[in-house]
């Protein structure tokens, strides 16, 4: 019998992004996730998420790419494993590369989710791929505007009080604006999965 081994990590490279994200790279392509994440019938607050993916200095970069997996505005997740419920026009998957924006942001236009279960913030699962890493990395963007569902929420509970602040998008209208911090003294809070 042969030992198989685990086939070691490389870093993430700027490979995934030819595919992934072809606007970043001017390519005629679209990738399967771009567009609009909700259709025109979707119920729910529509909003938009920005922010920058920021290096150890606090320089933006240029290459990252983004991908946010939410629940709808009722919390219901297009999944086959939800069986709450339908979620036509709704597919609450996102991707985007921070390339695609002379300033470097990743936006997603989406509808504000509702709490997937009781006890639960609206949030959004947040997964960060860019050059360097040897995976990529999870964190989540909770909302500013729900400071008591934020207050009772599991997950962000378990974040020491001092660091919560790295997961929560401040509104300024219909955005919602939070910046990821890869390194340094403002570190996004990264989680295992």
């Amino acid at each position: 019998m042969t030992d198989w081994k685990q086939t070691p990590s490389q870093t993430v490279g700027p490979y995934f992004a030819y595919g992934l994200t072809a606007r970043q790279y001017n390519y005629p392509q679209t990738s399967i996730a771009e567009g609009a994440m909700a259709g025109e019938d979707v119920e729910g607050e529509r909003i938009r998420v920005e922010g920058r993916v920021l290096d150890g200095d606090g320089v933006p970069v240029p290459d990252a790419m983004i991908e946010i997996w939410q629940a709808d505005a009722q919390g219901r997740f297009a999944h086959p494993a939800d069986t709450r419920g339908s979620n036509a026009g709704f597919t609450g998957f996102g991707r985007t590369g921070t390339g695609t924006d002379p300033k470097c942001r990743f936006i997603f236009d989406t509808i504000k989710p509702g709490a997937a279960a009781d006890g639960e913030a609206p949030h959004l699962n947040v997964i960060v791929f860019m050059r360097g890493l040897l995976t990529h990395v999870y964190t989540r963007i909770y909302f500013a505007d729900e400071a008591a569902a934020n207050a009772a929420d599991p997950v962000l509970s378990a974040v020491p009080a001092d660091r919560r602040d790295t997961l929560i998008a401040a509104r300024e209208g219909n955005t919602y604006r939070l910046d990821i911090h890869m390194q340094g003294p403002k570190e996004t809070v990264f989680f295992e999965v």
